[in-house]
């Protein structure tokens, strides 16, 4: 299967449910019509993401700065640290101040809650072109 075709894998951390959902549900099966589909790999702690950024795949991480007991800032500084060629990371904040915070975690994108069915789509898919055109 050529690298155009295959579907994008985004792994969304969160260990609210609810948020998971929403997120999944606001991605949809495509972002747009010029990426692939859209495949959600969903993880409820820290441990879980180390694990599967291990094993390799992931195109996009969507963190929540809200998770706890490690909140999506202190992860994504942790992934930058410690994952080679680190997939971009995108920031689910509650409050626009925190976009500092963001800046401090190496985050890529921000976006405020609640989530936004328009703008977090195109913040994912901004982030996923950059990311295809640097693999092909």
């Amino acid at each position: 299967m050529s690298e155009q075709a295959r579907a994008v894998t985004v792994l969304v951390y969160s260990d609210d449910r609810t948020v998971r959902d929403q997120v999944r549900l606001a991605l949809g099966r495509r972002l747009a019509a010029d990426l692939p589909e859209v495949v959600v790999e969903e993880c409820a702690t820290h441990q879980a993401v180390s694990k599967v950024l291990d094993a390799g795949g992931i195109d996009l991480v969507i963190a929540d700065g809200e998770a706890t007991p490690l909140g999506g800032m202190g992860l994504c500084r942790m992934i930058k640290d410690e994952t080679p060629n680190c997939p971009p990371v995108l920031l689910l904040v509650a409050r626009v101040a925190d976009a500092w915070l963001a800046t401090w975690s190496r985050a890529d994108a921000v976006v405020a809650y609640p989530i936004d069915p328009v703008r977090l789509p195109q913040a994912a898919a901004g982030l996923l072109r950059t990311r295809l055109a640097a693999l092909t």
